[in-house]
C-alpha cells in the first residue's frame, strides 16, 4: 500500500517483543493538526502510523522502534505497552470536538495496514485493542463508534461471542474476571466502561449488569487456561 513517510523524533528503543496493536483516535480537529502534534518534539507523543479520513497513511515511527502512543498503560501482564505494541492513530475529532463515525476510506486503509502489521509481528487478533482497553482510567478512544466487528469479520480482531449464561458474580468477582481477561482495574467503573465500549458499545456507563457478565464469561471460556492472566480458575459466584 502507499505510505507517506512523515518522521517523528519522538521514539526510542523497544524493550519488549511486539505482541499488541493499539488503535487510537486523534481527538483533534484535523489530521494536519494531529500530524503536527505527533511530530512535535516538545509534545513528547507519537505513533507508528496516522491514517487520515481520506485513507492517506502516514508512517511516523519505524515499526522496529518504540513510539510514544500508549502512555501509562497495561495489557495482559505487560506494563510497557509502548515497547510491546504498534500504535495506529485514526484522524477523528473525538468526543471533545464532535465525535463521528470512521469513514469508509479510512477503514479500508486501516484494514490493509493491519493485515501487514499482524503478519509481520505474529500479533494475535485477541491482542488488537483500543487505547481505552490498555488505559481505561485515562482514555476512551477509539470509542463506541469504532466498528470492531468489521475488523473481527476480517480476522483482524477478536469477535464478540454470543452471551450465554449469567454467572451471577458479585461485583468483586466481575473485576477479578476482567483482570484475568487482561484489563487493569485501578478505577473499577472506568475499567468496566472500557470493556463495555469494546464489547457492548450501545450501553457503556460502567454499570455491571447481566449482559456484561455474560459476555465476559463467554470470552473467558474461549481461552485456554494458560492464556489467562491470573491463573486457571474462574471467579466464584
Amino acid at each position: 500500500m502507499d505510505i507517506i513517510d512523515s518522521p517523528s523524533p519522538n521514539f526510542d528503543e523497544r524493550r519488549e517483543k511486539v505482541s499488541i496493536c493499539v488503535i487510537h483516535y486523534t481527538g483533534m480537529e484535523s489530521a494536519a493538526a494531529a500530524l503536527a502534534r505527533l511530530r512535535d518534539p516538545d509534545a513528547g507523543v507519537s505513533s507508528h502510523y496516522l491514517i487520515a479520513e481520506d485513507g492517506t497513511v502516514m508512517r511516523l515511527v519505524a515499526e522496529a522502534d518504540r513510539a510514544w502512543h500508549a502512555g501509562r498503560a497495561y495489557w495482559r501482564g505487560i506494563r510497557d505497552v509502548n515497547s510491546a505494541s504498534i500504535g495506529i492513530e485514526l484522524a477523528n475529532p473525538g468526543h471533545d470536538h464532535g465525535y463521528t463515525e470512521f469513514p469508509e476510506p479510512q477503514m479500508v486503509a486501516l484494514q490493509e495496514l493491519m493485515k501487514g502489521i499482524l503478519a509481520r509481528h505474529d500479533i494475535e487478533p485477541r491482542n488488537v485493542v483500543g487505547h481505552s482497553d490498555v488505559a481505561p482510567d485515562r482514555k476512551i478512544d477509539p470509542g463506541e463508534l469504532f466498528p470492531w466487528e468489521r475488523l473481527a469479520a476480517a480476522g483482524l480482531a477478536e469477535a464478540r461471542p454470543e452471551p450465554g449464561i449469567d454467572p451471577k458474580w458479585a461485583d468483586i468477582g466481575t473485576l477479578t474476571a476482567l483482570r484475568r481477561f487482561g484489563y487493569e482495574t485501578r478505577v473499577p467503573r472506568m475499567s468496566v466502561s472500557a470493556f463495555q465500549r469494546r464489547w457492548r458499545p450501545a450501553l457503556h456507563e460502567g454499570d455491571i449488569d447481566v449482559e456484561t457478565r455474560a459476555i465476559l464469561l463467554a470470552l473467558l471460556r474461549s481461552y485456554e487456561p494458560d492464556d489467562l492472566v491470573l491463573g486457571n480458575h474462574f471467579p466464584r459466584t
